[in-house]
């Protein structure tokens, strides 16, 4: 039997998954947003465009700069961001509020076309993204893998289509914050509510016929 997750216990006493131990910012990022389920797509285009920065960075690194990525990429909107062209590039490639790497920029405006695209496919990105979630019970002991079979498919799936910088490892920490796994740590205080919100939680399409 695996030998349980760490946990941190934080200035209120509670405890929480051992990474928020890393710095005080993660605190209100454990408790309000990650792993709660997600289904609005400019948050998942967001969040799937910031993986893909954070490559080779720690989360810290991209939490620290998420207002200043949000104002340089109009608010994630992928349908403006897909008409960012080249004098796009070199504004952000000048900004020094986000991480100035020219291919992981040029690859959020591209994923941009292709989120566009996706959405004319399957409805929605959300509608797509939660085809993938997996059966809980096939979920691995949390936070002891950094891929799974479903991340693996989708990312497969995004590549097929053209999508760049979302490899498995990539794909899977965008399913732990978005909510389609709930990795928090058993004995974490978040992870029963999250649990609650998931199980509440209208999938996106599941009503569709």
């Amino acid at each position: 039997m695996p030998a349980p997750t760490p946990l941190f216990t934080a200035p209120d006493g509670r405890p929480r998954c051992f990474w928020c131990a890393a710095t005080p910012e993660y605190l209100r990022y454990h408790d309000e947003e990650w792993g709660f389920p997600v289904a609005e797509d400019r948050r998942l285009f967001e969040k799937i465009c910031l993986e893909g920065f954070q490559s080779g960075l720690s989360w810290r690194t991209i939490l620290a700069k998420r207002e200043n990525f949000r104002a340089a990429f109009r608010n994630f909107d992928f349908n403006v961001v897909a008409e960012f062209g080249s004098e796009d590039v070199e504004r952000l490639l000048l900004d020094a509020g986000i991480v100035r790497h020219r291919g992981k920029i040029e690859a959020a405006i591209h994923n941009a076309g292709r989120a566009r695209e996706l959405v004319r496919e399957a409805g929605s990105l959300a509608a797509f993204f939660w085809r993938f979630e997996p059966a809980p019970e096939a979920a691995a002991e949390p936070q002891t893998v950094s891929t799974s079979p479903e991340s693996v498919a989708l990312s497969k799936a995004l590549k097929q289509r053209g999508w760049k910088f979302v490899g498995p490892t990539t794909v899977y920490a965008f399913m732990q914050a978005m909510g389609l796994v709930n990795d928090h740590a058993a004995g974490c205080a978040a992870r029963a509510e999250v649990e609650q919100v998931r199980q509440a939680f209208q999938r996106p399409g599941s009503s569709a016929s």
